[in-house]
């Protein structure tokens, strides 16, 4: 994977909405990947790829927090991750439901809002009105009230897109996204 990547420190990260300098993750022993560095503007769209298991999840998880880093730094809009948690959205790769969970899929989205929160949160109305905003907006509104295991896997990919988009996060992080949409519903 780093071979694509530069791994030259950039030298202006104040205004990015992802600056990754230096970074290394290492496995026990085994270098997952290192000297990782390069940022992301805001408004800007990056891909990253390579072969399975080359360790791109495994940089989404450094990014969202959950993997420590070796070596290196990681920033969100020039802030330490553990600040700005709240303003990453993330759409994770693809997992069935048991077809047996009561969870309907506008409960998934609100989750986006209301699962990561402590303390104080949106009123009642407010966060209703995000999620049915959110839901009309990935053509989602249709099966949104049905349990979430007994629908089929673009609509389930649909409600995790709408659950990562649903806070309005200032950095959107997509880990093979398109993955059971049709070419229509990926537009």
């Amino acid at each position: 994977m780093t071979e694509h990547m530069n791994n030259q420190p950039s030298t202006d990260h104040t205004q990015s909405a992802l600056s990754i300098q230096q970074a290394t993750l290492k496995n026990g022993e085994k270098v997952i990947w290192e000297n990782v560095s390069f940022d992301v503007k805001p408004g800007e769209f990056i891909a990253i790829l390579g072969p399975n298991g080359s360790g791109k999840t495994t940089l989404l998880k450094s990014i969202l927090g959950l993997l420590e880093l070796s070596s290196g730094t990681i920033t969100v809009l020039g802030k330490p991750i553990d600040q700005v948690r709240n303003q990453i959205g993330f759409v994770p790769q693809q997992r069935g439901f048991d077809a047996g969970l009561p969870i309907r899929g506008r409960d998934l989205v609100e989750f986006g809002i209301t699962g990561a929160q402590y303390g104080f949160r949106m009123a009642g109305s407010a966060v209703g009105q995000a999620v049915n905003a959110t839901l009309k907006a990935v053509n989602a509104e249709s099966y949104a009230n049905k349990p979430i295991g007994q629908l089929s896997g673009g609509q389930q990919q649909r409600l995790r897109i709408a659950q990562a988009l649903v806070n309005k996060p200032q950095l959107l992080l997509c880990d093979e996204p398109f993955l059971s949409l049709d070419l229509p519903s990926q537009q």
